[in-house]
């Protein structure tokens, strides 16, 4: 018995010269209905659920683009192919309004008519199955570069193919995602391996300053290297930094804009800790977290204090401005919430004599807590995917559409980056420390720590990695993979409630290595 490969309703004044097109559909395993006027259309449509309709445009009585009206108010979702001898440009624009799915000049042929079905029908199993494939074939590949990672540039690379693949994969029902989670889980153990061998040679006070130094672009750089080079050659500069903002999401919001902007994309990395307080300290400021809180000690908030780590942005980029003895004018917003957001966009058009305008945007951060906080959030966002799909609702519907809209007009240099990024932590390892001992669950700095030294990564002399040091005693530790910190008392409790939850602050490709974008508004 042939094989069913979807319900098609084929609507034509003419249907009599079609038969043999129908015949060549039945033989590929399609049920064809036929009617020849679209008051018929419409009642079958009535009748039955179609896979796809074939719409004659030219018809007695009902047109074409009347009876996909209606049909349009009876199977919203059936896709609708317009059939048609004209050519007039108007009737394929009033039919693509429509939201036809796909437009054929008549006379057609059966390979036409074919494709159309395949992209209409059967696109979602080919996509996959073909995805698939490709993953399949790629994964030893994958798995040897895995392997053979040497620089730094190395794993920035594997991390971008393994993204890609998760983006490809997600759109689908492969079971694959298993396969990659594993080999993704894989590169992020030899990427721990690799930051525990070179990050305190990248970070020493004698190399840090010395850019000949082979070491990544990291976070004290983005000024001198991105920012300033820009201003220098006369632009004006749009700088976004959207706080705790992942490369896959990165990937997810440039398909939304790609059309707007030439797009330079690139990675960077952060520095450790991968929080707020740090990184993006570390950006504004151009300096490392120990030399803030040496040079300009009133600017920087210690982790035992009440007050918030990111209050004294503004100030830090004077700092920095002051230090290279530049004169740029500058702007700074932060948008928290939708009143923000407003009063940011009400001001728009006054900031365009500013040497550099910086936009701190916190929705992702904001989200990513309340995921940890709201039963609720979680289930919303229960894994990759929908925390993405919420990120690209959140772009669609907030102020983020309208400044991309209207910088999508301008003339601005556009600089889209984060501080960091964030992991999805579902291993719990046991740590102990006193009472004083900072909450992030993926770093803990104090003093007399306990943890087992084979599943974390310790900075025992903080200078040395040019990071505060509140006692002669304290040391850093961080967790890397997936893995976050747990008080062996309370233990369970701990460990359900913060299982599979967003965190940052540790060592993951995810955390560390992070977009920097560079845009232009794209010439119309």
């Amino acid at each position: 018995m042939t094989q069913n490969n979807g319900y098609i309703l084929w609507v034509d004044d003419e249907i009599e010269l079609l038969k043999a097109h129908i015949i060549f559909l039945q033989k590929k395993g399609y049920d064809v209905s036929t009617v020849s006027n679209g008051a018929d259309a419409i009642e079958e449509c009535k009748q039955r659920t179609f896979d796809l309709i074939m719409l004659d445009e030219m018809m007695p009585g009902l047109t074409g683009l009347d009876t996909l009206q209606r049909i349009k108010e009876i199977q919203p979702q059936t896709p609708v192919v317009m059939v048609t001898k004209s050519e007039e440009e108007n009737i394929m624009d009033q039919a693509i309004g429509a939201k036809i799915a796909d437009y054929l000049i008549k006379p057609v042929n059966p390979s036409q008519i074919l494709l159309t079905l395949k992209k209409n029908i059967h696109r979602k199993e080919i996509v996959s199955e073909v995805t698939q494939s490709g993953y399949q074939q790629a994964y030893q590949q994958l798995s040897l570069q895995i392997t053979g990672c040497k620089t730094w540039s190395d794993w920035a690379d594997v991390y971008k193919r393994l993204m890609h693949w998760e983006l490809e994969l997600s759109d689908t029902d492969s079971q694959m995602m298993g396969v990659l989670a594993m080999q993704k889980e894989e590169a992020n153990n030899g990427f721990a391996k690799f930051i525990k061998n070179n990050y305190m040679d990248w970070v020493s006070p004698n190399k840090m300053s010395d850019r000949q130094h082979p070491r990544p672009l990291m976070s004290p750089d983005l000024f001198k290297e991105k920012v300033f080079p820009a201003i220098n050659a006369g632009e004006k500069v749009f700088l976004i930094v959207i706080d705790n903002f992942r490369y896959d999401q990165w990937r997810i919001l440039a398909q939304q804009i790609g059309d707007q902007f030439d797009i330079d994309e690139d990675i960077y990395q952060s520095i450790l800790p991968t929080a707020t307080q740090y990184a993006r300290n570390a950006i504004f400021s151009g300096l490392m977290p120990n030399q803030i809180e040496q040079m300009f000690p009133e600017l920087w908030v210690d982790e035992d204090e009440e007050e918030g780590k990111n209050i004294n942005e503004a100030p830090l980029i004077q700092t920095q401005i002051d230090r290279f003895r530049r004169h740029d004018t500058f702007s700074y917003h932060k948008i928290n919430d939708s009143a923000a957001a407003e009063k940011f966009l009400q001001q728009f058009n006054n900031l365009r004599d500013n040497d550099l305008n910086v936009v701190v945007i916190n929705f992702i951060d904001m989200l990513s807590h309340a995921r940890t906080e709201s039963r609720m959030v979680r289930e919303l966002a229960n894994n990759e995917s929908a925390y993405r799909s919420i990120t690209l609702s959140w772009f669609r519907h907030s102020v983020m559409a309208e400044l991309f809209r209207r910088l999508s007009q301008s003339n601005y240099r556009i600089i889209v980056t984060t501080d960091h990024g964030s992991i999805r932590a579902s291993k719990p390892i046991k740590i102990v420390g006193d009472r004083n001992t900072n909450t992030n669950l993926r770093y803990k700095l104090g003093k007399n720590l306990s943890y087992n030294a084979k599943e974390v990564f310790t900075i025992k002399d903080p200078r040395q990695a040019q990071l505060p040091s509140p006692n002669v005693s304290t040391s850093y530790v961080f967790a890397t993979g997936n893995s976050f910190f747990a008080y062996p008392n309370n233990y369970n409790y701990y460990v359900s409630y913060y299982k599979d939850t967003f965190q940052h602050g540790g060592i993951s490709m995810e955390e560390m290595l992070i977009p920097i974008v560079t845009m232009r508004a794209r010439k119309k």
